[in-house]
């Protein structure tokens, strides 16, 4: 009797479909193993049983588990990494509220301002309690409308460097001390947020800068979001704008 040299794989009518056909001179390859089963979506429905006999390395290193059990565990993975990224982003979104709440306070507060010396202690104030500040200076480079306050520190005048710097960013600096600012800033001030100020969102010009230090390292960090950075610097230059 002659030796039947088909694979069971060959014998499956839609073979046929499958690039590179198996023959009985060529080792069968992973690829055409995959095609075969891409090509016979019903494979393992009509052949139910090899779902519980073939039998898997167990990913865990606890011996061998079947198919089924593989593919399970497969699935409680995907699960997992799911989660924690579920995890993470409700993280996020509380954290992005917790920040909203507290930017809106400050918008209620400035507008509660009406002299340059209330506004300034005002920002000072939601800066260190709301935002773990410890620092904030301000530094504006127009005239005020009263002639009277031009003596107050905000109008100090700043070198060149500072200012060219200031007006050559496009968003907020956040990171360790910039030579151009470090003797602005206490000693124990380890990072920093530096924030020019427009008299619009789209301006590429700033008439002066919001700089917030703190003592953390890893409070102002590079690389970090700058979208309610931004908004910050907006409500500070619009309360600012109507004494200047």
């Amino acid at each position: 009797m002659e030796t039947d040299n088909t694979t069971p794989l060959q014998n499956e009518s839609n073979f046929a479909d499958v690039p590179n056909p198996i023959t009985a001179n060529q080792p069968i390859t992973t690829e055409q193993i995959s095609a075969f089963l891409q090509n016979n979506p019903y494979f393992f429905e009509q052949h139910a049983s090899l779902l519980a006999d073939i039998h898997l390395p167990s990913p865990h290193g606890n011996g061998t588990i079947s198919l089924t059990e593989r593919q399970q565990l497969a699935q409680r993975d995907k699960i997992r990494v799911l989660e924690v990224k579920l995890a993470e982003l409700i993280e996020y979104a509380e954290e992005n509220d917790a920040t909203s709440t507290k930017v809106h306070a400050l918008s209620l507060d400035l507008l509660k301002q009406h002299d340059l010396n209330t506004l300034q202690d005002s920002i000072a104030t939601q800066m260190q309690k709301s935002f773990d500040v410890s620092q904030t200076l301000l530094r504006v480079w127009l005239k005020p409308i009263d002639a009277t306050l031009a003596g107050e520190t905000i109008f100090n005048p700043v070198d060149d460097t500072l200012s060219d710097w200031v007006l050559a960013l496009s968003e907020p600096y956040c990171g360790a001390k910039p030579e151009a600012i470090s003797t602005l800033l206490n000693a124990d001030v380890q990072s920093c947020c530096v924030i020019p100020l427009k008299a619009q969102a789209e301006s590429t010009k700033s008439f002066g800068v919001l700089i917030l230090g703190a003592n953390s390292a890893q409070r102002f960090k590079t690389g970090m979001g700058t979208h309610y950075l931004n908004r910050i610097g907006e409500l500070v230059s619009a309360a600012l704008l109507p004494q200047l």
